[in-house]
């Protein structure tokens, strides 16, 4: 009896949560490019003058650069992200102007110095006195001060000019912008002839250590080169999901139906396992604030083949062993354990092939990969472990008793 409302309370919880929570879940996953509509543009980025080296550093800080750009512009959640040594992919959804947007994009990352003109407003800065082309390339350290307070080191290529900007502007500001962003305005307090400055403030450490590599970046400016583009109209990522979804739906409703009527009460509860499969997995993108894309849908939907493959080879082995003769529960016994292993290499081997996909994809490829994993470990929780205990419930609570209740006929059990 125990066994019995064990089952109906873990059931009845779990449906009612799912029901609750689902609307409000499928409403908080992120859509990407080709669901919601956009472009994305992949770009090859190398050193604006010959022999400079491409740093990391310097990839990594473009990629923020354009990630900033975007929001001034007005785009809605930009993605930035770089792949490899030399590439940054940059996804931007619901974008009107996208002439514009690439034109803005390709720019390279602007480094000035930038002093009071004329006219100016307060606190506002518009002559531009030095470039980031102007300093030595990774020459911007953090340091501390005699009172330990970060301290920024700069070297100047031209030693004159910047004891001549120093020399007029002692005592007034002389502001740090990259691209139209002002990152700080420092005092200049002393005539500088050795090239060479330090920049001070209230400072944490890692804010000094960003400015510095933002110099750094500005000393070696990136030039973008697009190497691949794709443009999503809203109307066509709508219509791409519409139908992926009722294509989805259907392809479900076909494959639930199909495990019902050949395993009966043991195909529904293998149905309520892919069910809670389906919610857990939206769950985690919601969490993990995964973007949804076509690719995604299509690891989702591998996903669940396997899970349907899972059921129908440890149903199989649970009838095999019944047509043998043996009791309902030596059956369930002997058939979850000689499928298991089954079961668990197909899984375990796709996750190795999905994470070398993951390791050396890029763009949609990791992204299929990274669903595809998530998928086939909650397709292990759910149609592997938790499917079975709900088996083993209804099996010795005396409920599961008969072989017809698992599709099995009379006649096709030898006697022992």
């Amino acid at each position: 009896m125990k066994r019995l409302v064990s089952f109906i309370v873990t059931v009845a919880v779990l449906l009612g949560v799912m029901v609750f929570t689902t609307p409000g879940l499928l409403d908080k996953v992120r859509l990407g490019l080709d669901l919601k509509g956009g472009f994305e543009i992949l770009y090859h980025a190398e050193p604006m003058e010959k022999g400079q080296d491409l740093s990391p550093a310097s990839l990594q800080k473009t990629a923020e650069s354009l990630e900033k750009r975007a929001n001034a512009i007005g785009t809605t959640e930009p993605e930035v992200t770089t792949e490899g040594t030399d590439r940054i992919r940059m996804k931007i959804p619901g974008v009107n102007n996208e002439a514009e947007v690439r034109k803005k994009m390709k720019e390279p990352a602007v480094l000035t110095f930038r002093s009071t003109a004329p006219g100016d407003e307060a606190g506002s800065y518009s002559k531009v006195e030095l470039l980031g082309s102007d300093f030595v390339e990774n020459a911007a350290e953090v340091g501390q001060d005699n009172l330990n307070q970060p301290v920024i080191s700069i070297k100047i290529k031209d030693k004159d000019k910047f004891a001549e900007i120093t020399k007029r502007l002692l005592g007034q500001n002389l502001a740090i912008y990259l691209d139209e962003v002002k990152l700080s305005d420092p005092v200049v307090r002393a005539e500088l002839t050795d090239g060479s400055a330090s920049i001070s403030g209230n400072y944490s450490v890692e804010e000094a250590r960003a400015l510095a590599d933002t110099i750094n970046l500005g000393a070696l400016p990136l030039k973008l080169t697009e190497m691949y583009s794709q443009s999503v109209g809203a109307t066509l990522g709508m219509k791409s999901l519409e139908q992926t979804v009722r294509a989805g739906l259907v392809g479900s409703l076909i494959i639930l139906i199909f495990m019902i009527g050949m395993y009966r009460l043991p195909g529904v509860l293998a149905s309520f396992a892919l069910i809670l499969h389906t919610w857990l997995l939206i769950l985690v993108f919601v969490i993990a604030d995964f973007t949804l894309t076509l690719p995604g849908i299509a690891a989702f939907i591998l996903g669940i083949g396997m899970a349907v493959d899972a059921n129908i080879i440890t149903n199989e082995r649970i009838r095999e062993e019944m047509r043998s003769g043996k009791s309902i529960l030596s059956s369930v016994k002997a058939g979850s354990k000689s499928s298991f292993r089954t079961v668990m290499d197909a899984n375990v081997t796709t996750i190795i092939v999905a994470a070398v996909m993951f390791a050396f994809g890029t763009g949609a490829v990791k992204g299929f990969a990274l669903v595809l994993i998530v998928e086939i470990v909650l397709s292990i929780a759910t149609n592997l472990y938790f499917s079975r205990w709900l088996l083993n419930l209804l099996v010795r609570a005396g409920t599961l008793s008969k072989p017809k209740q698992f599709g099995v006929k009379e006649s096709e059990i030898r006697a022992l």
